[in-house]
């Protein structure tokens, strides 16, 4: 939906995914879209360069999220806002659903 605007539809990947779970990292997003890796690694480092995401080490691995400080960053949130009401709802529930805790074993799905 916003790839001619953006100018990539794996960039709207990821600020969709930063947007609606405020922080990830590259294989976390190709896993979730389905997509490759290099793509999104590659999307992720031009918009930090860009000033659009920071990013952070935890251990081994580099969170990104929206940075803060960006000077457009309000009419971002309320453009990746719009885009997510647009969206399936079951999509939108992935998008906004933060789970990081491990299921317990042997309960069902």
């Amino acid at each position: 939906m916003l790839e001619p605007l953006l100018g990539s539809v794996n960039r709207e990947k990821v600020l969709l995914y930063l947007y609606g779970r405020k922080e990830g990292y590259a294989r976390e997003m190709a896993v979730f879209f389905k997509t490759d890796l290099s793509q999104i690694q590659k999307q992720l480092e031009r918009m930090e360069q860009g000033g659009v995401l920071f990013s952070r080490k935890v251990g081994k691995t580099r969170l990104y999220g929206l940075n803060p400080r960006y000077p457009f960053i309000s009419e971002l949130n309320a453009l990746l806002k719009k885009a997510i009401s647009f969206r399936s709802e079951k999509e939108r529930e992935s998008l906004l659903m933060v789970r990081r805790r491990p299921r317990r074993t042997g309960k069902p799905l």
